[in-house]
């Protein structure tokens, strides 16, 4: 499935509207940073061979507002957290360890040269490389690209993802319920998660189970960079999706998968739009998003390390395993001391949406004969992370 999901172009962002995106390209620094030695305090510059001594000021070093010409030897300067070192200071004492007269000051203290002083290019120099292609633009990155002068990031462009749920059963939120219906919960679920994941989303009304009416809303959903559906992909009589895929010409790459809820999740292309069938079961469809359609849309972005990210956890009760397939099993995690301690939650059943939607955390229970026994440690993906 990733070997299918190769990274989408690049184009150019505003650095005000590149956070959560992907970086595509080196974003070099245009200068150093500090661009030039600046005081991590507020205090007083001076030559560090001066002191102790009491010495008269001569001037102030302001942010914004430097200092003008050349502290001699012999005196000092009045200076504010970020504004330049003056030229022939090499040190600066802070305001605290000094006693202020009406215009000279009283240094009781040696420092060594370069005390509270921010050297030129200390965090980076010009040309250096200040973010890396293939991550997300987090706030910090963001902060980092600016500090260094750029204004604009090449980033992956979003997937764009279509998302239709099918079912004669389906009603919208809201509607009047006749007999054999529900309501429809997939779509609106699918979609804050691919939405969170970076894509753009387009969410399609739900589908009937009819062939004609499921060919003309699936030809649309092709059109986009990945096709999400749920519902109509295991074997029963109105099971059409996989079918009407292979008439439009979707290559089913796999079918089925032997896990735990969600085994009847398929996947294909045609030619670069990814497909995805999920289950119909709201947490079936929740399971195969995180560990699959996620895990494809950061590829696209051009993560470097698209895989879902499981964490080290403590199981709370013991869990029986299923000798043919991996369990994925919703859990609430809480924090004792240096462990994560991981509560499943009540009702595992793969239509319990309610009830999973208390849990934080998706537990890995490989298959197996036997048990897991409280205390044991698992692998465990945060949900909606």
């Amino acid at each position: 499935m990733l070997a299918a999901a190769r990274p989408l172009s690049a184009e150019t962002v505003p650095i005000g509207r590149a956070g959560g995106r992907v970086s595509a390209e080196d974003a070099r620094a245009r200068v150093d940073l500090p661009p030039f030695p600046s005081s991590a305090m507020d205090g007083f510059a001076v030559r560090a061979v001066d002191l102790p001594a009491t010495l008269p000021i001569v001037g102030e070093s302001a942010a914004g507002r430097p200092f003008d010409g050349r502290l001699e030897p012999g005196s000092t300067a009045a200076i504010s957290t970020g504004a330049v070192v003056p030229e022939g200071a090499d040190c600066v004492v802070p305001i605290e360890r000094v006693v202020v007269m009406d215009n000279s000051v009283e240094f009781s203290i040696e420092v060594d040269p370069g005390t509270n002083v921010r050297p030129r290019g200390g965090d980076i120099a010009a040309g250096e490389v200040a973010v890396p292609p293939g991550v997300r633009l987090t706030p910090a990155r963001i902060a980092a690209a600016a500090a260094v002068g750029i204004a604009e990031l090449q980033c992956r462009r979003r997937p764009r993802v279509a998302v239709l749920a099918t079912g004669s059963e389906l009603v919208a939120p809201g509607d009047g319920l006749r007999d054999g219906q529900i309501y429809e919960s997939n779509t609106v679920m699918l979609a804050a998660a691919l939405a969170e994941a970076g894509a753009e989303v387009e969410a399609q009304a739900p589908s009937a189970d009819d062939e004609v009416a499921l060919r003309e809303v699936l030809e649309r959903g092709l059109a986009a960079d990945v096709l999400v559906t749920s519902g109509g992909v295991s074997v029963g009589e109105h099971d059409l999706v996989r079918a009407v895929e292979r008439e439009l010409g979707v290559e089913e790459a796999f079918w089925r998968v032997s896990m735990k809820p969600g085994k009847p999740i398929s996947f294909g292309t045609r030619g670069e739009t990814l497909v995805f069938g999920l289950p119909g079961n709201p947490v079936s469809a929740l399971v195969g998003c995180e560990l699959f359609v996620k895990p494809a849309l950061r590829a696209l972005q051009g993560l470097a390390d698209p895989a879902p990210r499981f964490e080290p956890g403590r199981l709370s009760v013991g869990l029986r395993r299923d000798a043919e397939r991996d369990e994925f099993v919703r859990a609430r995690t809480q924090v004792d001391g240096d462990a994560v301690i991981l509560e499943p939650v009540m009702g595992q059943e793969s239509h319990m949406i309610v009830r999973s939607s208390v849990a934080d955390a998706l537990v890995h229970v490989p298959r197996g004969n036997g048990e897991l026994a409280e205390g044991a440690i698992v692998r465990w993906l945060p949900l909606g992370a």
